[in-house]
């Protein structure tokens, strides 16, 4: 794989050529473009022809960073943002590398973003940072072989609150075709309940995180507006995308937080679907189960397909004079039909 790590500003001009920090020799010759599928194919053939590069897509902090996976000169693939999780207040872009590299290995244009954690800025700091992210990405389309009006977002844990934060954001984004949660914290109002008395570690960590996150003050009073913002399912709209989340049986972000936020989804004719699966894994692990991966990888190739073109005058009149056919075939087979008297039950 040909990778070349940089740090420079992308909001300067896409074609400033930047100075490499680490590089590593040219692969193969280019490879010809593939089709995204859902299964990835020998890294061979659609490695050897990926950039790999880091990007700035903001000036507060060094945590406005993205490393960009991308095909030069393969046309506008589709993309997918990748966030971590790490409670709000940890975690880092390079544990999501091999998530990342599934996603190359398919043949998309993968985004695998840092954000500012919430120690150096509270709510809604991380959604911000997410949404530059992907405005920044848009914005450089043509520099990374992207097509703007076709991605994802799959978020890990704390991510998957950043994801489907962003999936509910205002109404819908342009472009967003389906956001992805594993394991998500869809509402830290509900994380926030369960952490209390009779909780579990983990639990009372994650109410912990989430008061840290909204500048650590609880949600009441002044404060009530932050946690309001926070709360996801409070934000569905009509022209959301289509939401998938995963979660284990037992661990200790619920699937009944998903189910909350599926709930308003649905009144506003947002398609979701959940996912439960045995035990009690969270996040990465989670998302290492048998199945999971590959469902997830699934439905966003799914997401992702390119609408079908318009038929032709003539393929539309060959399909009429099929369907027409086909009709009056079954017709001539079947029974004749007999008036059934109004005053008989029919069962």
């Amino acid at each position: 794989m040909r990778t070349a790590v940089t740090v420079g500003s992308l909001a300067l001009a896409a074609a400033v050529a930047l100075a490499p920090a680490v590089a590593s020799p040219a692969g193969a010759t280019t490879a010809p473009t593939p089709t995204p599928t859902a299964t990835p194919t020998p890294s061979e053939d659609v490695l050897a022809s990926t950039v790999v590069r880091t990007y700035s897509y903001g000036r507060q902090s060094a945590h406005q960073r993205m490393d960009v996976w991308w095909q030069p000169d393969a046309g506008r693939r589709p993309g997918v943002f990748v966030i971590h999780g790490g409670w709000w207040s940890g975690g880092d872009k390079k544990y999501m590398t091999e998530v990342t590299r599934m996603y190359a290995e398919m043949g998309y244009t993968v985004f695998n973003i840092n954000y500012r954690l919430s120690q150096e800025a509270p709510w809604p700091a991380q959604r911000t940072d997410t949404l530059s992210a992907i405005a920044t990405a848009r914005r450089h389309a043509d520099l990374f072989s992207f097509d703007p009006d076709r991605y994802v977002v799959i978020g890990f844990s704390a991510g998957g609150h950043l994801a489907t934060a962003v999936g509910t954001y205002r109404d819908g984004l342009p472009g967003l075709r389906g956001v992805v949660g594993v394991s998500p914290v869809v509402s830290p109002l509900t994380a926030y309940s369960d952490g209390d008395e009779g909780a579990d570690f983990d639990q009372r960590k994650l109410r912990q995180a989430a008061i840290a996150l909204a500048g650590h003050c609880r949600p009441t009073g002044a404060c009530a507006k932050v946690w309001s913002s926070m709360e996801v399912p409070w934000h569905a709209s009509a022209h959301d995308a289509p939401v998938l989340t995963v979660h284990s049986k037992d661990e200790f972000v619920p699937a009944y937080q998903s189910e909350l936020l599926k709930e308003q989804l649905n009144q506003v004719g947002v398609a979701m679907n959940i996912r439960v699966v045995p035990g009690i894994n969270h996040s990465a692990p989670l998302y290492r189960e048998p199945g999971v991966a590959t469902g997830i990888a699934e439905w966003v190739a799914g997401k992702l397909a390119p609408p079908a073109p318009p038929k032709t005058d003539t393929q539309q009149k060959t399909a009429t004079q099929r369907r027409t056919a086909a009709q009056q075939k079954t017709a001539s087979h079947l029974p004749a039909l007999h008036k059934v008297s109004a005053r008989k039950s029919v069962l």
